[in-house]
């Protein structure tokens, strides 16, 4: 299943070339950071309010827009899903508590 985060991620990637008339994820990153981060707020407002409601296929649908425009943010920074698969991967079995208690420590 991480095959479609790799593909994406690489598409997004090659969208940092792209004319951003042409292309949404262009005119994200022609945007900057500002642009980039006003989007992953906007639609991380919009999960929330659909975790509020009870339609399972809109929360899913706002969660993809999410993850999207965290990718784009991801790729803006010269990292990918990778990145992120790696650090959950170090995370798992590793108790919550002890994760962030880990973290205050660094």
């Amino acid at each position: 299943m991480s095959d479609i985060l790799e593909r994406l991620g690489a598409q997004i990637d090659a969208r940092r070339q792209s004319d951003a008339a042409e292309s949404y994820t262009a005119s994200l990153f022609a945007g900057g950071d500002d642009a980039i981060l006003k989007k992953v707020g906007e639609e991380a407002v919009e999960f929330i309010l659909a975790a509020k409601g009870d339609k399972p296929e809109h929360l899913v649908s706002e969660a993809a827009d999410v993850w999207f425009h965290m990718l784009v943010m991801l790729s803006a920074k010269g990292l990918g899903p990778e990145d992120i698969l790696n650090e959950l991967q170090r995370r798992e079995g590793v108790s919550g508590h002890a994760e962030k208690a880990s973290r205050a420590s660094k």
